[in-house]
């Protein structure tokens, strides 16, 4: 912690509407008597860096940036928290009505747009459950990567709006995303569902959490995750804040969701460049 006892929460700025935030997370910790300051990086492994080394005292890490301090920690990190949201992360698949593709298998032989290298949503899990339906993207498909804004492990959402878009220009045939970004794009009238339709959802993961390492003091750690599982949907104060994080409450750390992940990490051996 800070000289001055102030907790340092290390998050990244992939929006320009997360320092507006973390301003109201620093006034909510400050009410609620656990006083924060943040810092922000410009991408996970930034922050991953940060934490390890000590400059932060809680990474608020994507599942991407969980799994690897939990390599950097011999899997001995911690996780004080994360949101409801972030319990039931999904990706689904979506194609061109025109391929008839409706199943996993129906992808082989198509023109797949997959998001950014390090999104766990939009390439590095589609990838997985291709190939658990036995398809091989690399051997099987046509891709075509969107490798925008790496680093941010696909927070940023371009990389899957532009996937979305080659489909609707007929340059990929099929793609993945966060669910919650396609009901986003479907409901505020930006796909067209007569061309492109969904046709595969994934089994909940989790996402984003707040990770300590593991000589964080336990009663800090567990005075700060009250305070935070305090803040309710219900306070008006607070409601625009956690509008603007995307959850209605903030919840006790669901750890199974990330085993999928760290499967597919190690299938796809991108833990050795860690």
């Amino acid at each position: 912690m800070a000289s001055n006892g102030l907790i340092r929460v290390g998050a990244v700025a992939y929006d320009p509407r997360v320092v507006p935030i973390w301003e109201g997370m620093r006034d909510y910790f400050r009410e609620a008597g656990v006083p924060i300051d943040y810092v922000l990086y410009s991408n996970y492994d930034a922050l991953v860096d940060a934490l390890i080394n000590r400059g932060v005292d809680i990474g608020w890490n994507t599942n991407l940036a969980y799994l690897k301090v939990m390599k950097r920690t011999g899997d001995h990190a911690r996780v004080l928290a994360m949101r409801d949201v972030d319990a039931n992360f999904t990706t689904v698949f979506v194609a061109r009505t025109d391929t008839g593709v409706k199943s996993l298998t129906d992808v082989k032989g198509k023109r797949l747009a997959l998001g950014s290298a390090d999104s766990g949503q939009a390439a590095i899990l589609p990838v997985h459950f291709l190939q658990l339906a036995g398809v091989d993207p690399d051997r099987d498909c046509t891709v075509l990567r969107f490798n925008l804004d790496v680093g941010k492990h696909g927070d940023t959402g371009t990389s899957e709006l532009e996937a979305l878009r080659a489909l609707r220009d007929n340059e990929a045939d099929v793609t993945a995303l966060a669910d919650a970004t396609w009901i986003r794009e479907t409901t505020e009238g930006r796909v067209d569902t007569r061309q492109i339709q969904a046709f595969w959802t994934s089994p909940e993961y989790c996402h984003c959490n707040f990770t300590v390492l593991p000589d964080f003091p336990q009663a800090k750690g567990e005075e700060w995750t009250r305070a935070l599982l305090g803040m309710t949907y219900d306070n008006p104060r607070w409601r625009p804040l956690m509008d603007q994080e995307g959850l209605k409450a903030w919840i006790q750390p669901t750890l199974e969701g990330y085993r999928v992940l760290s499967e597919a990490v190690a299938h796809q051996r991108l833990d050795e460049k860690w």
